[in-house]
């Protein structure tokens, strides 16, 4: 065992240090329990800013703060007591990928509320961050960690002027200038922990301290733009939070009262994206990418857009003007900036060549309806790269497969038009090229179809609607997509497997039972068990996403210490 504080309290393991002390795991001898213990150096002034900073906390009683229980000194060391919470941080859990995006609204729903009972009583945190938020594994609550930094609004301040504390990536903008930090730059914190919760990334984080310092204050992308998929209402109320005048902020009350409005339009199911490495995991990658932010989303439009327009160019046999080949890297510039854009400008002038120098107004009809509509219709201009894998999926016999990542996407509306925009293209594709990827085409085209647009119209187009074939892929595709967006959510990288695995099954049984390869009786009982399962799959996962806010599962890394998360004000 450990040395003995305070004539009362026995150390024991080492759980973490920050905020101006390491915190132990400690035994409470006269009321025999367990407590944390924070040690802090420090004697003659640094005591009475410690006696401070214990006011402060000590002036808080609520569940969502942690309970500060006794202060004392030796001398030597200052002690803080307070409850000891086992869990994990809001940093932990979300890099484990054990969070949905209720999860979260329900963490900003607590906090809210939490910051709304110390603002009132005039203290402010001044460090809210991931690290500082505790996820209890005994009880749904989230709870704010170290308000040892806090500032008593109606005494001295506690830091000199031009003092900075605080973790730099998450500190509102007056803060870091080492004004007065009050009420808003907690809410301005909060904020931007809640936008990195969900969306993996923190806009204000660079590489080292003074690039962090000088992105501070930034224009932050739209919450919206990050994650289409997310509430509209939420979205503005966090964008409001991260507006550089404190003034304009909301309070912690109004933010709790948008975030809580918001919590039933929340995925329960869909994990996060920040640390998950299931398929919903790659789902939430595909939402940032189409979502066109950061460098690797950019950079991943601009090449697709670039590449796809330069293949284009090379595979039709016919005369490129100068301005055509200023096409690719155009349009891969313009997705730099906004992914729809250059996959529009890409669209549009492929389909201007082939109607104009290239002679093939018929290839620029088809081509006009299967690129443009998703462009237009989807909530993120970069989904509408994903339908053009259909068909190269079908080439390499995993066409049954794109369906499941159509799935992936984050709104309903979009896996649905994703769905069917892959099988357009796929369809297109095998009538083109008079070659089955998945059903095989009902078209036959004759030669010269391409060069006018009545004939595309009436070889292609007409005779490819009119064909049940089309419509039963068309629906096959696209309610599989909105069905596995529900099965595929990531709470379990099994069971995110296990549907795309049904879904794929299913979708061969169709294929062999049209061709007459089973007894149709065979064929219908074996979608039939394949159906219950995907229910069962789906209902499971669901109940999963439902109690992981009342019983969070310990993370896949370790905690801080020995596995436990533990803080004092």
């Amino acid at each position: 065992m450990g040395p003995l504080v305070l004539n009362r309290f026995r150390l024991g393991e080492r759980l973490g240090s920050g905020g101006f002390g390491t915190v132990y795991r400690a035994w409470d001898e006269r009321l025999e329990r367990d407590v944390a213990v924070k040690v802090i150096d420090g004697g003659g002034s640094a005591s009475d800013r410690i006696l401070r900073e214990a006011q402060a906390a000590a002036r808080l009683n609520h569940p969502g703060v942690i309970t500060l229980y006794e202060l004392g000194e030796d001398g030597r060391h200052a002690y803080l007591v307070s409850e000891l919470v086992d869990g994990a941080t809001l940093s932990e859990l979300s890099s484990a990928g054990r969070l949905s995006d209720r999860d979260v609204g329900e963490v900003g729903a607590d906090l809210c509320d939490a910051l709304e009972h110390a603002h009132a009583r005039g203290v402010v945190h001044r460090d809210i961050k991931p690290q500082n938020i505790l996820l209890s594994s005994d009880e749904p609550q989230a709870k704010l960690m170290d308000f040892g930094i806090a500032r008593v609004l109606d005494c001295a301040g506690i830091t000199a002027t031009g003092d900075v504390v605080g973790t730099l990536a998450y500190m509102a903008p007056e803060q870091a200038e080492g004004d007065s930090a009050g009420p808003p730059a907690d809410v301005y914190s909060l904020g931007l922990t809640l936008y990195e919760a969900w969306t993996g990334r923190n806009p204000h984080a660079r590489g080292t301290p003074a690039a962090t310092a000088r992105a501070i204050g930034t224009e932050v992308p739209p919450l919206e733009r990050e994650r289409p998929e997310l509430p509209a209402d939420l979205c503005d109320a966090i964008d409001a939070c991260l507006d550089p005048d404190p003034v304009r902020r909301p309070s912690a009350a109004d933010l709790g009262a948008a975030t809580e409005d918001a919590l039933q339009d929340l995925d329960p199911e869909r994990a996060t994206p920040s640390g998950h490495r299931g398929l919903a995991g790659l789902g939430a990658t595909m939402d940032r990418l189409a979502a066109d932010r950061g460098d690797a989303g950019r950079l991943a439009a601009a090449a697709v857009v670039g590449g796809l327009a330069t293949a284009a160019l090379i595979a039709v046999p016919a005369p490129v003007p100068a301005w055509a080949y200023l096409v690719p890297p155009a349009s891969a510039l313009i997705a730099l900036v906004r992914a729809r854009v250059g996959y529009l400008a890409a669209a549009l002038g492929l389909i201007a060549w082939l109607a104009g120098p290239a002679a093939r107004p018929g290839a620029a009809l088809v081509l006009a309806i299967i690129t443009l509509p998703p462009g237009l219709l989807l909530s993120a201009g970069g989904q509408a790269l994903l339908p053009v894998a259909a068909p190269a999926l079908g080439a390499i016999g995993l066409a049954p497969v794109y369906p499941a990542l159509a799935g992936l996407a984050g709104r309903p509306r979009d896996r649905f038009l994703l769905g069917a925009a892959g099988y357009a293209w796929l369809a297109v594709a095998e009538a083109v090229f008079d070659r089955k990827l998945l059903f095989g085409s009902p078209v036959s085209l004759p030669q010269g179809w391409q060069d006018s647009t009545s004939s595309a119209l009436t070889e292609l187009l007409l005779p490819l609607a009119a064909a049940p074939v089309f419509w039963l892929g068309i629906a096959i595709s696209s309610l599989g997509a909105l069905a596995l967006g529900a099965l595929v959510r990531g709470r379990s990288p099994v069971l995110d497997l296990l549907g795309a695995l049904v879904w794929a099954a299913g979708l061969v049984a169709v294929l062999r039972l049209r061709e007459g390869a089973i007894a149709p009786s065979a064929g219908v009982l074996a979608l039939a068990v394949l159906a219950v399962v995907a229910i069962a799959l789906g209902w499971r996962a669901r109940r999963s996403g439902e109690h992981a806010r009342s019983a969070f599962p310990p993370p896949a890394v370790p905690l801080r210490g020995a596995g436990s998360g533990a803080t004092l004000p």
